[in-house]
């Protein structure tokens, strides 16, 4: 089970439509795989899900089960101010420390309106993972000026299409 995770919490956000492309992709590829929307965490995780209340809040139990039981996650991050947003941050500390991610396979895909397509973000989170003994895969799509490479939620910029497949195809194999 690849486990596609939305990391933000933004309504109607782009990364939202990256995640379902990964999804119909993974589908076409007949591997099984689910989405995880971080908006569907309780807005007050971080007090009634975290710490000295882990394991009291059966929503974030829920979703927390979902990336503690995937084989392999691909993590959809937008940028926030030269980061990833905190949402995911929380999450990532939400999970049993130290073997929630151990050597699971991750995958990263970085989103911007600006020009850096989240490679400080990405560079954060790849740090983040490495330090909880996760396997990172090397090739890793940043997709700058999101919106202007976009018509009707469908990505039509044909390059990032293909670096798309070609980190979805790494990734099964992976």
């Amino acid at each position: 089970m690849i486990t596609i995770v939305v990391g933000t919490n933004r309504n109607d956000a782009t990364s939202e439509i990256i995640a379902q492309h990964y999804y119909n992709i993974l589908q076409s590829k007949q591997v099984d795989s689910e989405i995880v929307y971080l908006k569907d965490l309780p807005q007050d995780f971080v007090v009634s899900a975290l710490y000295e209340n882990e394991g009291k809040n059966p929503v974030f139990n829920a979703i927390r089960e979902k990336v503690l039981n995937a084989e392999k996650i691909i993590f959809i991050v937008p940028e926030y101010n030269g980061s990833f947003p905190g949402v995911l941050k929380a999450f990532i500390d939400g999970m049993p420390y130290p073997n929630a991610f151990m050597d699971k396979k991750i995958a990263l895909v970085g989103l911007s309106a600006g020009i850096q397509g989240g490679a400080l973000a990405l560079s954060h989170l790849s740090d983040i993972f490495s330090y909880l003994n996760a396997h990172v895969l090397g090739y890793k799509v940043k997709l700058i000026q999101i919106e202007k490479n976009m018509q009707n939620e469908q990505i039509t910029n044909k390059f990032y299409l293909q670096l798309i497949d070609n980190q979805i195809e790494k990734f099964i194999s992976f």
